[in-house]
């Protein structure tokens, strides 16, 4: 890792010769040269450093609908970057080599990008957003809210593709600068306890308070065979994503075996339908899934079921949403369109 990278996190306090860190829900207590579950917070004399500000491992860009946002900016590019580590262990993780390597062999890897360096790449490519990306964005929240703050001021919009678990400290700093967030509903409490190490309630908690404070945010699940997809899990989901808002995006993806749960098979068509049919019997307004082609990808106007939003795969054929509403029947259609 490079030298720059390595500085004094926030979001940490003293604790019994210790340091424990709050940026997130796991809130580790850290002994003097050890790390937290995210691999990459370290106690060194006593003071809780990041080692990977700006160190990045990824930078790329991508269409917004990779991350998957479909009702934020429609047909547009995100200069898409992260940092190693991630405060999940989940078993089915599809950036393992990045998200998973400083827990399990301690390497951090990246190459050191000032802030200005990547909001500079973000506008030569035409990018309208920069997202945080791949691993999980929290972990390496110093230097995701140092490139937030540029961003904004030329005229660039600010994603979070993150599992949910960030700490109300942390959320409560970021939201002003954070324009939209992708949360991952993993499963119910016991999913999230076995194949994640985490706890679903802090997710959902932030799912509310994301989408109360103003952020736009859309929720996926990957739904894996067996393991959190019976019809009354996907119900559970969808009730609570429209408890909510019915306005809020939901993506019920297929699983592809990976990692540590290869021996699972993949998703097939009928699950993804049956999550599409749960979001829309709890009476969720925009329901899509994805990783499967030909499945529910388009926006259609939930009052005169015109197709607004036309795609294929992550390419957009044609939108029609103008200044948020349907051009057809005017009603208003939630998002983040300019």
């Amino acid at each position: 890792m490079a030298k720059e990278s390595i500085r004094e996190a926030q979001f940490w306090q003293k604790l019994d010769g210790n340091v424990q860190c709050i940026l997130c829900h796991q809130l580790c207590k850290i002994k003097p040269g050890k790390r937290g579950i995210c691999g990459v917070r370290e106690n060194q004399e006593g003071s809780l450093m990041t080692l990977v500000y700006g160190n990045l491992i990824a930078a790329n860009v991508d269409p917004i609908e990779k991350k998957p946002f479909y009702h934020f900016l429609p047909g547009s590019l995100a200069y898409s970057i992260a940092c190693m580590g991630c405060n999940f262990r989940c078993l089915h993780c599809q950036n393992s080599d990045i998200s998973q390597m400083p827990k399990e062999d301690g390497r951090i890897l990246g190459e050191y990008a000032p802030p200005e360096v990547v909001v500079a790449h973000a506008k030569a490519y035409r990018c309208k957003s920069i997202a945080y990306t791949y691993t999980e964005p929290t972990m390496f929240f110093e230097y995701a809210y140092d490139v937030c703050i540029p961003a904004r001021e030329v005229g660039l919009k600010n994603i979070f593709v993150s599992n949910g678990y960030i700490g109300d400290e942390a959320a409560t700093k970021l939201m002003p600068v954070l324009d939209g967030i992708n949360i991952d509903l993993k499963g119910d409490a016991d999913f999230y306890k076995k194949i994640c190490g985490a706890r679903v309630e802090p997710v959902k908690k932030n799912v509310e308070r994301m989408w109360k404070e103003g952020v736009w945010v859309e929720v996926t699940t990957l739904l894996i065979p067996g393991y959190n997809d019976s019809d009354e899990q996907l119900k559970g989901y969808a009730e609570f994503i429209a408890s909510v808002s019915p306005d809020m995006p939901w993506h019920v993806s297929a699983f592809y075996p990976m990692y540590k749960l290869t021996d699972v098979p993949r998703t097939g068509a009928e699950s993804l339908r049956r999550g599409v049919n749960a979001g829309r019997d709890a009476g969720l307004k925009y329901v899509y899934a994805g990783n499967l082609p030909g499945m529910s990808e388009d926006t259609n106007c939930p009052e005169c079921q015109e197709v607004l939003t036309e795609r294929s795969g992550f390419g957009v054929m044609r939108s029609s949403v103008s200044e948020g509403q349907c051009p057809h029947c005017k009603t208003s259609i939630a998002g983040i369109w300019s």
